[in-house]
């Protein structure tokens, strides 16, 4: 029985309302007159519910489904500005208890040799990560109690936030480690993370079950009641995700818009970001073994009806897609993207891309500074900012800044405040060029005079050497 607010995976994903809601969606795809008052609706960015953007995603009529993505486009504007968060992820271990038969950290690939960063290789990594201009990571680990327990990813924290090489500092640390227990999750949250990310792959239980054949992430309720785990541990920011191809995506869809209309209902806070991952090629992983693959045209159309169902979560795209995909879909809903990625564990560090320990193929190779050259030329501002972490501006309070289109009053002056850093620090002789001449016309659209002012003087005292500016 469906009840978004029981705290019982199977109640608030329910797979009988998620087959009702598919159903009532292939009824009323072409019913126009319920799909303009569905649209009316969403243009007051209070969201959707998972049964009114299921029929969104179902109706294939162009001229619809051009009204949807210039809505998700104005509202990616109105919510976020033209700022795209950047990121690095940051591959601890990839040993692994689990059989997940899309991933090739899976515990019987013997293929890819087994490696575990010790805390002077992860100090390592951090300075080469620094050196490229990262202020945000998101650690990965596989699930290994006796290789990566909790007091390991804990030590690893310390280091991360520890080093500080030159100009750099890793300014937030999100964790994107296997569903564990509130105690632990307290350990994180003490520990200072920012997000706590878990993709729930497929929540189609049937198939989940089938995908994760043996391992303790073969529990799918404990998997899926992990952020109310995390909640209850004191973490107010989780980021939820599906792998794309696993499953059919409108059925994944439908359970992502539960998932979240369930930690709102019952926390009060929704997911602060959403990511949108697609299944790629790696060692011992064929794609074209999952027969739920989805083209770019529908990836893109998730992505925007995200954006439009629920308005105030973060969007991720991580280097899985090709720069033209990302071009897209940053247009169309994505807030944050990775730059300069490596998959593996240690790559940083490496002169060269290492790939025997990958957890999937990177399409979009570039480096961060090409990656921040091409943000600039395309009218976006690449932001370093983890100001709302650091001034405790998170969970029901970043949300409710948000909601009210408040947060642009931080965000936008704190963007190129960071900016100007990467580009004072690390940037190449023509980005630095190009983000100057960016920051000074985007000065113009700060409307608060007194803000306007102290961002310039903060802008001048960056250039004169001084750093970590932010209101």
């Amino acid at each position: 029985m469906y009840n978004l607010k029981s705290m019982k995976a199977e109640e608030f994903i329910s797979h009988d309302e998620i087959m009702e809601s598919l159903e009532y969606a292939d009824a009323n795809k072409d019913n126009v007159e319920l799909i303009d008052s569905i649209i009316e609706k969403a243009k007051l960015r209070k969201g959707l519910d998972h049964r009114e953007a299921s029929v969104l995603l179902a109706c294939d009529i162009p001229e619809k489904i051009a009204e949807i993505y210039n809505l998700a486009e104005q509202i990616k504007k109105d919510f976020y500005g033209n700022r795209i968060v950047m990121f690095a992820p940051l591959y601890l271990s990839n040993y692994c208890v689990n059989g997940c038969v899309y991933c090739p950290y899976h515990m019987k690939n013997k293929n890819i040799p087994r490696k575990k960063l010790n805390q002077e290789e992860v100090a390592r990594e951090v300075a080469a990560l620094q050196d490229m201009g990262h202020k945000r990571l998101a650690i990965e680990a596989g699930e290994d109690p006796v290789n990566n327990p909790i007091e390991y990813i804990l030590e690893c924290i310390d280091t991360i936030y520890g080093i500080k090489h030159k100009n750099g500092a890793i300014r937030r640390v999100n964790v994107n480690i296997a569903a564990t227990t509130v105690e632990n999750y307290k350990k994180l949250k003490d520990a200072g993370i920012g997000t706590y990310i878990l993709f729930q792959e497929t929540y189609h239980r049937e198939s989940y079950e089938k995908l994760h054949p043996t391992g303790p992430k073969h529990d799918y309720a404990y998997h899926t009641e992990a952020m109310d785990r995390a909640m209850e541990g004191g973490i107010d920011d989780v980021g939820l995700g599906v792998l794309f191809g696993l499953e059919l995506y409108r059925y994944e869809y439908c359970a992502l818009l539960m998932h979240a209309e369930h930690l709102e209902a019952v926390h009060g806070v929704g997911p602060h970001t959403i990511s949108v991952p697609r299944i790629k090629k790696a060692d011992d992983i064929d794609p074209s073994a999952f027969d739920n693959s989805i083209s770019d045209e529908i990836f893109c159309k998730i992505a925007a009806l995200i954006r439009v169902a629920v308005p105030y979560t973060g969007m991720i795209i991580s280097t899985r897609e090709t720069e033209s995909v990302r071009e897209e879909i940053i247009r169309l809903g994505v807030s944050q993207i990775s730059g300069g990625s490596r998959t593996s564990v240690g790559g940083y560090a490496e002169a060269e891309r290492p790939h025997d320990t990958e957890q999937f193929d990177v399409s979009d190779q570039r480096t961060l500074d090409e990656v921040v050259n091409w943000l600039m030329r395309a009218g976006y501002i690449p932001s370093f900012c983890t100001a709302c972490y650091r001034e405790g501006r998170t969970g029901d309070r970043f949300m409710s800044l948000c909601k009210s289109g408040q947060i642009l009053n931080c965000c936008h002056p704190n963007a190129l405040m960071t900016l100007s850093e990467y580009l004072m620090d690390y940037a190449s002789k023509d980005t630095r060029a190009v983000g100057e001449k960016l920051i000074e016309n985007e000065l113009d659209k700060i409307p608060n005079e007194k803000v306007l002012s102290i961002c310039r003087d903060n802008l001048k005292k960056i250039e004169d050497g001084s750093r970590d500016f932010r209101f």
